[in-house]
């Protein structure tokens, strides 16, 4: 009866423009992850770049195109949601393709210059802004074409098809570089998004909003984000939360480098990086079975402890399958406390500024980003490239992992007395 339900609420609940806006979130995820699973390896193999330099590339594309959607959604909000998908997928369409184009012999006689790093850091750029009205845009849809007792569905289903385009977009760009050539997979991530720019033109219908959107400015969104900079409780919070952002990144960056160099250069690590998105779509409802009645913040302490056991095993035994593992045992971290971090935020918010810090909940992941990348090309050069010791960057972020906790842990002393 329960699941009768739920399935007749999910039928009459949502407006049409909610399923076209999450389809279209489905096609980015796996353009976005598609590229992301080889970008690294992109960088240094393909484009010559070495891993400290392609960790930097990789740090301003994936720092921005999770940071400016707090700017971006001051936009959207002000000119439509179809505008802002409008821009997103035709400049994530373009910029896609001149990332890929930088590696193919028929642009040789544009892209061989010796200033690449700073034509990609412009591409790269140009990409994330478009890419940063994705989020504001489809979140803003779920919020407009959900019903209240169909909201939470909404988001549930949300997050569920942003991880199956996690562990599908992995999984084309292996198959596209295997067939095709490395290449090709920023041509493939390229047609997906053009393909819902043709979607959203055709399908998308502009939901109606209660709120006039001419009150929407960039003035705001900059008075907003002054606004919680000086709550340095909060910002203490975001910080250690972003050394958790810090060691997902990782994934992304050291992973790829590691299996190609000290396992094997023919591993489909593109498929082995999909290892914990697949471990979210399998036991995230069993996970937040067994964590329901956990208070939030001991959710968030015990899933920052479970994610950094990954990096300790990989030390110990660094192997495929001890890979594979530790990456779904990283991702049993994430369903633990991911679920339970909007809540927390909520909890220590000021009275009356809850919606105003949720907005800013992003920040942790693009400050991960920023520094993720970077440090994670740094230490790979550092310790697998100069001195053939991998096992010293395992330990790094398993420090990292267990200096996140502690801090977490002390934080929670520190400030939920004063909140209570």
């Amino acid at each position: 009866m329960e699941l009768s339900t739920t399935l007749q609420k999910i039928k009459s609940g949502f407006q049409p423009s909610f399923w076209v806006a999450n389809i279209m979130e489905l096609f980015e995820r796996i353009a976005y992850y598609g590229q992301a699973t080889i970008l690294s390896i992109f960088l240094r193999d393909h484009l010559k770049f070495n891993a400290a330099e392609a960790g930097q590339l990789s740090s301003i594309f994936g720092g921005l195109i999770y940071f400016l959607p707090i700017f971006a959604g001051a936009l959207a909000d002000r000119f439509g949601f179809k505008k802002a998908f409008s821009f997103a997928f035709f400049v994530l369409a373009i910029g896609y393709f001149l990332i890929g184009a930088t590696g193919m012999a028929a642009f040789s006689g544009i892209f061989s210059t010796p200033h690449l790093f700073r034509v990609l850091t412009a591409i790269f750029i140009f990409t994330a802004v478009g890419g940063s009205f994705i989020k504001p845009g489809v979140l803003g849809t779920i919020a407009l074409t959900s019903k209240p007792e169909t909201k939470s569905i909404g988001y549930a289903i949300y997050y569920w098809l942003v991880n199956i385009g996690g562990a599908v977009g992995p999984l084309i760009a292996y198959f596209v570089r295997d067939m095709i050539g490395i290449q090709a997979v920023y041509v493939v991530s390229s047609v997906s998004c053009f393909l819902m720019f043709l979607s959203t033109l055709l399908f998308y219908k502009e939901p109606a909003s209660p709120v006039d959107r001419s009150r929407g400015s960039l003035s705001a969104v900059l008075k907003n984000l002054f606004l919680v900079l000086k709550n340095f409780s909060f910002m203490i919070f975001l910080l250690i939360f972003s050394l958790y952002w810090l060691m997902f990144w990782q994934i992304f960056i050291i992973i790829p480098f590691f299996i190609k160099d000290y396992i094997s250069p023919d591993a489909p690590f593109e498929i082995i990086q999909s290892a914990g998105s697949w471990g979210i779509i399998l036991f995230q409802l069993l996970v937040n079975w067994f964590t329901k009645r956990l208070a939030p913040v001991t959710s968030i302490v015990i899933g920052f402890l479970i994610s950094t056991i990954c990096w300790f095993l990989i030390m110990i035994n660094p192997s495929i399958p001890v890979i594979i593992a530790g990456l779904i045992i990283f991702s049993l971290g994430e369903m633990t406390q991911a679920p339970r971090y909007y809540e927390y935020i909520a909890d220590i918010a000021p009275e009356g500024q809850a919606a105003l810090f949720q907005g800013y909940a992003f920040l942790p992941v693009a400050v991960g980003w920023f520094f993720g990348g970077s440090l994670g090309g740094w230490l790979y050069k550092t310790f697998a490239t100069d001195s053939r010791q991998p096992q010293i960057i395992f330990f790094v972020l398993f420090a990292t992992g267990i200096i996140a906790t502690l801090f977490m842990f002390i934080y929670n002393l520190a400030v939920r007395p004063k909140k209570a």
